[in-house]
C-alpha cells in the first residue's frame, strides 16, 4: 500500500490496514484540523457497514477500527495472533473446543459492557443470517439450528466455541480476525431489529439488526462510525470507552475520490493529508515535491484470472495455459503497478502465513472443488 501526504500533517494513527509515521514540518498549504485526518480513498466498493454482511476490502479497514475480535492480527507481524478481546484461550486436547477468556471491565461504545453474551450473538447473527462471509464461520460446522450450542457464554467473561472436527488452530484463530468475527453490542443491536416474516428462504422472525447495521455501529474498536454517505464520506471519531490505547486524533474523515489524479490535486493544495490511490505517474511527481512525503507498508490485495469453470472451453487446462501466456507480467511490473506493486506467483499474498516466494517451474490446473476457481495464473500484489 501506498500513500502520500503532506509534510505539514502533525499527527498520524496506526490502524489495521495502515501504519504511518509520525510527522512535522513548516506549514505549506491551509492545513486542516490538527486532531482530524483527511483521506482521499476509493471505496466505492463498500455496501454495507454491517460486519456480519460486509465482504469487501474497504469495509474491512472500517470495520477493524471500529469493532473488536476476539483475536487479531499482530499489526507488527501479521503471521502472529494477538488477543483483542480475549485476554487468553485454550485449545482441548481433541482440536474440538476453543475457550475463550475475555478481558474484565471491557466496554462498548455505547457503554454497554462487553460480556461472552456479546460474543455469542455476533456469531449467532453472522450464522442465521448467512450472507456472504457466513462461511468463514459455517465452514467449522456451524448453522442456524446447532449454533446455539456451539458458540455460547459459559459465563459472564467466559466463550465456548466447538467446531465440527480437529483443524490447526492457526487456520481456526485466523478466520476470527475477519470482519464476521466482529464482536456486536447485543443490547444495542436488539434495540433496532426490523420484523420479518419466515419464509422457505429466511426462517427467522427478525432481520437481527441487518437493516439498521447498514448504516449504523454497534461496536466498541478505537473508533465509532459517526456517519457512511455512499461513494461520498466516512467519517469515524474517536471512541473514549475503548479498552486499549486512545486514539491520538479525535476524527478520521475519508473522502471518496476515484481517480487518481483528484487524490494528488487535493493533496498538493492541501485540502487532504493522505492520498491512498495514487498510480505510479501520480506518484512519481509526489516524490518529486518538496513539501509532499511517501510512504509504503504491505496489503493484502491480489489481482488474478478466473476463468469459469462451467464453460467447457474455459475449463481447459490448455485454455488456462493460454491466459497466462498472452500476459506481459514483466511489463505489468514495470509500468502499471510500478511503485504500488509486485508480481507474485502463488494465491497468498507475502506477510501472510504459509505464503510462498518460490517460483513454481511448472503450472498444474485442478478442478476447483470449492465454489471458486484456481487458476494457476501469477498474481498482480500491491
Amino acid at each position: 500500500m501506498m500513500h502520500a501526504m503532506n509534510k505539514h500533517f502533525r499527527m498520524l494513527t496506526a490502524t489495521a490496514a495502515m501504519s504511518l509515521v509520525l510527522m512535522a514540518g513548516t506549514p505549506a498549504f491551509a492545513e486542516t484540523p490538527a486532531d482530524t485526518l483527511v483521506e482521499g480513498f476509493a471505496f466505492d466498493d463498500i455496501i454495507t457497514m454491517d460486519p456480519g454482511e460486509a465482504f469487501e476490502l474497504s469495509t474491512a479497514e472500517i470495520t477493524a477500527n471500529t469493532y473488536s475480535y476476539l483475536v487479531r492480527l499482530d499489526l507488527n507481524d501479521t503471521s502472529k495472533i494477538v488477543g483483542d478481546l480475549a485476554e487468553s484461550w485454550t485449545v482441548s486436547e481433541d482440536g474440538l473446543t476453543y475457550t475463550f477468556k475475555l478481558k474484565p471491565g471491557l466496554k462498548f461504545a455505547s457503554g454497554n459492557p462487553i460480556t461472552a453474551e456479546d460474543v455469542a450473538y455476533s456469531f449467532e447473527r453472522v450464522v442465521k443470517l448467512d450472507k456472504s462471509p457466513a462461511f468463514i464461520l459455517t465452514q467449522f460446522g456451524l448453522t442456524g439450528d446447532n449454533i446455539a450450542e456451539k458458540a455460547k457464554a459459559a459465563d459472564e467473561n467466559t466463550f465456548v466455541f466447538t467446531v465440527d472436527k480437529a483443524y490447526s488452530p492457526s487456520f481456526v484463530l485466523n478466520c476470527l480476525t475477519a470482519t464476521v468475527g466482529s464482536v456486536v453490542d447485543k443490547k444495542l443491536v436488539l434495540e433496532h431489529v426490523a420484523a420479518v416474516t419466515p419464509s422457505d428462504e429466511y426462517k427467522y422472525d427478525n432481520d437481527f439488526g441487518n437493516a439498521w447495521l447498514k448504516t449504523g455501529y454497534a461496536g466498541s474498536g478505537a473508533f465509532k462510525l459517526r456517519e457512511w454517505r455512499a461513494n461520498e464520506a466516512i467519517v469515524l471519531e474517536r471512541n473514549d470507552n475503548y479498552f486499549g490505547e486512545k486514539a491520538p486524533l479525535a476524527r478520521v474523515i475519508y473522502r471518496h475520490m476515484k481517480e487518481s489524479s483528484g487524490q494528488r490535486l487535493a493533496l498538493e493544495n492541501g485540502d487532504i493529508d493522505v492520498a491512498r490511490n495514487l498510480e505510479p505517474g501520480d506518484l512519481e511527481a509526489v516524490s518529486k515535491n518538496a513539501d509532499l512525503a511517501s510512504t509504503s507498508a504491505p496489503k493484502g490485495t491480489v489481482y488474478y484470472f478466473s476463468l469459469n469453470q462451467k464453460n467447457p472451453n474455459l475449463a481447459k487446462p490448455e485454455v488456462a495455459e493460454a491466459f497466462k501466456y498472452l500476459v506481459d507480467y514483466d511489463a505489468i511490473g514495470s509500468t502499471l503497478i510500478k511503485g504500488i506493486g509486485e508480481i507474485h506467483q502463488t494465491f497468498l499474498p507475502k506477510g501472510f502465513s504459509a505464503n510462498s516466494t518460490k517460483t513454481p517451474t511448472s503450472w498444474m490446473w485442478p478442478r476447483p472443488r470449492n465454489c471458486w476457481p484456481r487458476p494457476a495464473l501469477p498474481m498482480v500484489s500491491p
